[in-house]
């Protein structure tokens, strides 16, 4: 990090389906190209940002935390700033918060665990298109959540990952996973330290193959053992997926 620059943490939220996820890549609209952009705009000056990690295209962050360093000059009021940012950003994007932290604080490696939510709807809703995916029939959610449980602790999850993604490990300890129904709406929740690609989707797919389709409770601790991705369930879309929180040890969380 340059002299007289201090490193920001900087909370967004955005709806993805506009976007091919949050990093940058060439050919296609990123949130992290939205972001750069409005940050150059008003500071007059390029300005790298590193993401706590990356979301696939469509699938939505209703909490992301990013860093930048920036020249300690340019913010005289945090709030000021964002609402400056939020002025240029599309409709899509918001910055929430602009926190300082510690020069070697990194959104990425930092985090201690992450979590997201993946909104299924029951009966057809206009008003929840591109943000839950609907389906025809009601699960069974007892079923579905007895199965949940067999995710929770340290295993290997390779069998719910994209093939060919550069990962050291497909070692990840899940804490919670769980299904909420809520009259038409249903919801699952899941907290782990990390997530592999396509991790999240692939094992809604595969519970509902145990809520829907017939399969025992125990196919998904035989899916994990298998550590194969053929045996898991089809991915669910990416509209219903969000990220929601992500916990490191020296940011407080909103209550």
């Amino acid at each position: 990090m340059q002299a007289n620059t201090q490193r920001y943490f900087l909370e967004i939220a955005y709806k993805g389906t506009a976007y091919h996820g949050w990093q940058i890549q060439q050919n296609a609209v990123s949130v992290q190209e939205k972001l750069q952009q409005a940050l150059q705009t008003v500071l007059r000056q390029e300005v790298e940002t590193t993401g706590a990690g990356r979301t696939d295209t469509g699938v939505h962050a209703t909490k992301l935390y990013v860093h930048a360093d920036i020249p300690s000059e340019k913010i005289s009021s945090p709030q000021r700033f964002v609402h400056a940012l939020n002025a240029i950003l599309p409709s899509d994007i918001s910055v929430q918060r602009l926190l300082p932290v510690h020069a070697e604080a990194h959104a990425r490696f930092d985090a201690t665990s992450r979590s997201y939510e993946y909104h299924i709807h029951l009966g057809k809703n206009p008003f929840l298109q591109d943000a839950s995916w609907l389906l025809r029939d009601m699960p069974d959610v007892d079923k579905m959540n007895a199965a949940a449980q067999l995710l929770l602790g340290k295993k290997d999850f390779g069998c719910f990952s994209k093939s060919h993604t550069q990962v050291f490990t497909n070692i990840c300890t899940i804490t919670e996973a769980r299904w909420v129904l809520d009259g038409q709406r249903l919801t699952f929740h899941i907290t782990a330290d990390r997530f592999l690609r396509n991790m999240v989707r692939a094992i809604v797919g595969t519970l509902l193959e145990v809520g829907l389709k017939g399969k025992s409770v125990e196919h998904v601790a035989e899916v994990i053992a298998s550590q194969d991705r053929s045996q898991a369930g089809a991915s669910v879309p990416a509209c219903g997926l969000y990220l929601t929180q992500i916990i490191y040890p020296y940011i407080d969380q909103p209550s």
